[in-house]
């Protein structure tokens, strides 16, 4: 089984008010998710966008989670450069996140990180200005 995620993250302002979003496609269709996380950096806001996705995603697994392949497809550069190990990750606000996402990903068969452009990935970016619109910014 595979499934196909699309993750984003932004701040406004940067650092500033942050949103997450997320769309996971799995073989039993597509479900959508955006959330406010407070004050964050845009590179915060896409690693916590990937930790979401690998966590919402275990949840909806249960079980067949070790038999699942994820593909996660961000338009993040350094997110997608420093887990597929081309990066070091340098900023110490970065390191836990990355370690957390690290770890999440030993749960499933396998999870690669596919970097993709900006306008592949509208929706995913739709869900995060529609969370930070409702905060009137």
């Amino acid at each position: 089984m595979k499934f196909i995620i699309h993750t984003d993250g932004g701040a406004r302002g940067n650092p500033g008010p942050a949103a997450i979003g997320v769309i996971i496609g799995s073989p039993a269709g597509e479900k959508k998710y955006q959330e406010r996380i407070g004050k964050a950096t845009n590179n915060v806001a896409e690693y916590k966008a990937a930790i979401f996705a690998l966590k919402k995603a275990k949840q909806i697994l249960g079980k067949k989670k070790s038999l699942t392949e994820i593909e996660i497809r961000s338009d993040s550069e350094l997110l997608c450069k420093q887990m597929n190990g081309l990066y070091k990750i340098k900023n110490k606000e970065l390191q836990p996140l990355f370690i957390e996402l690290w770890n999440l990903r030993q749960d499933f068969k396998k999870v690669i990180f596919i970097l993709i452009q900006r306008d592949q990935n509208k929706a995913a970016d739709n869900l995060v200005n529609r969370a930070l619109d409702t905060l009137g910014l």
